[in-house]
């Protein structure tokens, strides 16, 4: 499944506020989880996967993401933060793009691919140009789909 299929209209916004990473993955988990318990469930994992090793890709960009074996479906989000913040990235850019992701603990290859999608759009950087130019989270979910349809096409080269 498309990491587009997997978001929601509530779970693409711009303009998001978080004051620092351990806010965003709060927010971000309130945003993915279905109850109290399970949003809790889902910090828990986000953060316990930053402490093995920050998530920020560099240029701006995270992927927060965990396996968990108490939800039942994978669930994503996409947010433009207002303000970069500090995410520990390795080029110690701070981060305004951000795609949250979470799937249940024994679909390990959706997960694999979904990270691969989202590693591929990540380092196109006139689509992350694309992403932080868009006026809204309409305009924003518009890009993320143009992204999902070019790539279905697959390779523009035959042999």
């Amino acid at each position: 499944m498309p990491f587009l299929d997997l978001l929601t209209t509530e779970r693409v916004r711009t303009e998001f506020i978080a004051r620092d990473k351990a806010s965003l993955l709060r927010k971000l988990a309130a945003m993915l989880g279905e109850d109290p318990a399970e949003r809790e469930l889902i910090r828990a994992a986000l953060v316990d996967r930053e402490d093995l090793g920050s998530t920020g890709l560099g240029h701006g960009v995270a992927i927060p993401h965990g396996r968990i074996a108490g939800i039942d479906k994978a669930r994503a989000a996409f947010v433009r933060l207002a303000r970069p913040i500090a995410f520990g990235s390795a080029d110690g850019v701070a981060v305004d793009l951000v795609a949250a992701l979470v799937v249940p603990a024994h679909q390990t290859d959706q997960h694999l691919q979904l990270l691969a999608e989202l590693a591929e759009a990540f380092s196109d950087a006139q689509l992350m140009a694309r992403f932080r130019r868009a006026g809204d989270s309409s305009a924003l979910r518009a890009e993320l789909a143009e992204f999902g349809r070019n790539r279905s096409k697959g390779p523009a080269w035959t042999d």
